[in-house]
């Protein structure tokens, strides 16, 4: 399991470096091409829709090639694509190429997460947020490395590390290759038989569950339709917000992304044994108050100061959500752990897809002020998601009580 839980977080280090690596480097990539914010969305929705793509094909890859088959090849595609980036290819071929490199990354991340969720049993929150500390660290790292890079004037090199990390990843994968995968399915069918004796359901769910569990689900998939697309926004326009806003250089702006990424780090640090002590939904309702303030404080001070100020306070309330949330939703589809893994990254990724697209559009026709207003209202809606959800888990688990009586 240490071995697999290491393995997991070298992947969701590549993943997050890669996953960010456009907004890092989305100033000087769109004056380069010369081409709108809405065409740098473009580049991220292509890319989150090529993640959506192998994110909903991964459990049906999976039973064709097998894990280890369809991990190492994944890896191999998003490394091969970060490389060709490297190289200066005309704007049409990386629009062409960010759903290839999307695709390894949407594979990568399911395929990983249903690992460490199918292994971890009921330390699914601790294990699911270390792993996704090394995500936050490749996030952090991504816009210091892009400072850099654009300081002298090497911005395309960004994408040349995220290239060579993933190479690295599949060698290291390759080779240490965890057994304890080779006997996961017997253990996860046993895992999810144990979670339906004390969850909201003792049988095999269908893919969206039933009665009440379905709406759970359902509001889950909405979470992260939200979650992801707002996150990505957020991640991807921050720079651009503070440089029309702020005043300042795009190097400078570029660490702000490191402050909001460096707060989601030490959060998720914390977040498994806190959603632990205090319940799941409990954390999440009140992170999500916590995130929905501090956008709504962005609203109305734009100033590089109150935004740098903000980002960690939004790093620290959006740290730990997307860890928290699968493994939450998990616990009502008992031993359906890839199948439910893979919808509900399907979602975030649709949501990654198609929300950075709109901010993009919104910085083009109506300015930073109003953008900022944008994610203040993703931010209150991601809110009252989460309420939904919670409202759904009480109906389910008395429907479960009522049954166990």
């Amino acid at each position: 399991m240490i071995r697999l839980i290491w393995l997991g977080c070298l992947a969701y280090l590549t993943v997050g470096l890669g996953q960010l690596v456009v907004g890092a480097v989305m100033e000087p990539m769109v004056g380069a091409y010369g081409v709108q914010y809405g065409d740098g969305g473009q580049l991220v929705m292509n890319q989150f829709l090529g993640g959506l793509a192998g994110t909903l094909c991964a459990p049906w890859l999976m039973r064709r090639l097998g894990r280890r088959a369809l991990l190492l090849g994944a890896m191999s595609m998003m490394a091969a694509a970060e490389i060709v980036y490297t190289l200066a290819p005309p704007w049409g071929a990386m629009l062409v190429l960010g759903p290839v490199a999307g695709f390894g990354f949407g594979i990568t991340e399911t395929v990983v997460g249903s690992f460490i969720i199918g292994s971890a049993g009921d330390r699914g929150n601790v294990a699911m947020s270390r792993v996704e500390v090394s995500f936050g660290v490749g996030a952090l790292l991504m816009p210091f490395i892009g400072a850099l890079l654009i300081d002298i004037d090497r911005w395309r090199l960004a994408f040349g590390v995220v290239g060579v990390l993933a190479a690295a990843t599949v060698a290291l994968w390759a080779v240490f290759w965890p057994t304890i995968l080779n006997a996961a399915p017997a253990v996860g069918a046993a895992q999810a038989g144990s979670h339906g004796a004390r969850g909201p359901s003792p049988v095999r769910l269908p893919l969206l569950g039933t009665g009440p569990a379905r709406w759970v689900l359902l509001a889950s998939a909405a979470f992260f339709f939200l979650y992801v697309g707002f996150e990505m926004s957020y991640a991807h326009y921050l720079p651009t917000l503070l440089v029309q806003e702020g005043g300042i250089t795009e190097a400078t702006a570029a660490l702000a992304l490191g402050v909001y990424w460096g707060a989601m780090t030490v959060g998720r640090l914390y977040a498994g044994q806190l959603a632990d002590r205090i319940g799941s939904m409990s954390y999440l309702l009140s992170m999500c108050g916590m995130a929905a303030a501090a956008f709504i404080l962005m609203g109305f001070f734009g100033a590089a100061t109150p935004m740098f100020a903000l980002a960690a306070v939004a790093g620290l309330a959006m740290s730990g959500m997307f860890a928290i949330a699968l493994v939450f939703a998990n616990r009502y589809a008992p031993g359906m752990t890839e199948r439910t893994t893979s919808l509900l990254l399907a979602c975030g990724l649709l949501g990654g897809a198609v929300l950075p697209k709109l901010v993009g559009w919104s910085l083009d026709a109506l300015g930073g002020d109003r953008t900022r207003w944008l994610l203040a209202g993703f931010a209150l809606l991601l809110l009252a998601v989460a309420a939904a959800a919670w409202a759904a888990s009480r109906s389910a688990s008395r429907a479960a009580a009522k049954l166990a009586a």
